[in-house]
């Protein structure tokens, strides 16, 4: 009987921990609410296909596709959006694409763990993995450039807001916090354009606003190698999101087919 992989076997574990599916997704999907906060963060996720549950108990189906809150997990985007990642990521690597990795919107740092994760189970030291966030939130939607973010609430929901020094602190207890995690700490149209990057192997866009999600394509997709991939998290569930990507894709005129992830998350290759 063969051995299973020591690698597979870590990441594996890695992803059901980030998810806490490792224990069931027991922690559930609560939020700490009241009055008008609760009315407003019920709305935002419902919007999302999202159902908040106000109990101990969650649906370990519903975290595997993201489709809940979770109170304690470090990621709420689910295992298949997770499970994506790997493979993306496993891909470039045995392709020899070169470049570096990113998510733009690490709310608790999960996704980028994960990345993390994959270059160390395989020994990777030459990719770095950049973690870029205000840490403050989302933006007021600024409706005057950007229309389509007109009555967004993202900015108005105070536990999409995680403070770098927490998401750190979420690196070091999976002992992956080092040289290879950069964080980009601002608003994506302030810190993309300088940031200091060559080239890109993945890029995961989960900034879910038109304006959010069209900063990152324009600053980052010209730099995402050929065979290199662009993951898009909202794309599915925000409509200003999927908006600002047909926008950019029909202005650069990229025709390399959308592959649905799980209902709301997208990705496509980019073609050599």
């Amino acid at each position: 009987m063969p051995q299973p992989d020591p690698k597979a076997l870590y990441i594996d574990l890695l992803k059901r921990c980030l998810t806490y599916s490792l224990w069931g997704a027991s922690d559930g999907a609560t939020v700490a609410a009241h009055g008008f906060l609760k009315r407003l963060v019920h709305g935002f996720f419902a919007r999302r296909g999202i159902r908040l549950v106000y109990a101990r108990a969650a649906n370990p189906a519903a975290r595997e596709s993201g489709r809940d809150w979770p109170a304690l997990a470090d990621t709420m985007i689910g295992g298949k959006r997770l499970n994506n990642i790997q493979f993306c990521i496993e891909d470039v690597i045995a392709r020899n694409v070169p470049g570096d990795l990113i998510e733009t919107g690490v709310w608790r740092g999960g996704a980028t763990i994960l990345m993390r994760g994959i270059l160390k189970a395989y020994g990777i030291t030459d990719r770095r993995v950049f973690a870029a966030d205000s840490f403050e939130g989302l933006p007021p939607p600024d409706t005057a450039r950007y229309p389509h973010d007109a009555g967004d609430q993202h900015h108005q929901v105070g536990a999409l807001a995680v403070s770098l020094d927490e998401v750190k602190a979420n690196f070091q207890r999976y002992d992956l916090l080092d040289e290879q995690v950069c964080f980009l700490k601002g608003w994506f149209k302030d810190t993309l354009p300088s940031a200091p990057i060559q080239k890109l192997a993945v890029a995961r866009l989960d900034g879910d606003m038109y304006e959010s999600t069209l900063d990152a394509l324009t600053h980052l997709y010209p730099k995402l190698s050929p065979g290199g991939y662009l993951i898009v998290d909202d794309y599915g569930a925000i409509p200003a999101c999927a908006a600002a990507v047909h926008d950019y894709r029909n202005a650069h005129h990229i025709t390399e087919p959308i592959i649905d992830i799980d209902g709301y998350g997208v990705y496509w290759q980019r073609h050599p």
